[in-house]
């Protein structure tokens, strides 16, 4: 959001951010992007979301990939499909590359992935026990 303000309010852009302004697709809702549009929710836990895929890789390793154009709803996830392969592979390509733990004196709704053990809230999940929602 950082660069589309700025941009709104005519001030400088620092050179050390990573997002792109949306004035262009504020302006114009068929204008093009350069890259697909990244979510990150918790620790290591990141969305890529183009045209037609949505492709969500989880802390643990875990992935969804859902075809946009002919499943919107996200109902048949085709994550494990082979013939996939190079979508996910593709879209896998524009995750962060750096992942940062969250900022100091987070309190709520952070899970975090460290060593193979979940951590929620400051508590570690035993691996029998589902993640709380």
């Amino acid at each position: 959001m950082y660069p589309t303000l700025s941009e709104l309010c005519g001030l400088e852009r620092p050179d050390h951010l990573e997002g792109l302004s949306l004035v262009p697709q504020l302006k114009d809702a068929t204008a093009s992007r350069t890259r697909p549009a990244i979510t990150t929710h918790n620790h290591d836990n990141h969305g890529v979301r183009t045209e037609r895929w949505r492709y969500i890789r989880y802390a643990d390793g875990s992935e969804e990939l859902y075809d946009m154009v002919k499943d919107p709803s996200e109902f048949t996830n085709l994550a494990a499909d082979a013939r996939y392969a190079v979508e996910k592979r593709d879209l896998r390509e524009q995750l962060p590359k750096i992942n940062r733990k969250p900022v100091k004196g987070s309190a709520k709704r952070i899970l975090i992935y460290e060593n193979g053990v979940a951590n929620w809230e400051g508590q570690d999940i035993d691996p029998k026990e589902a993640i709380p929602d």
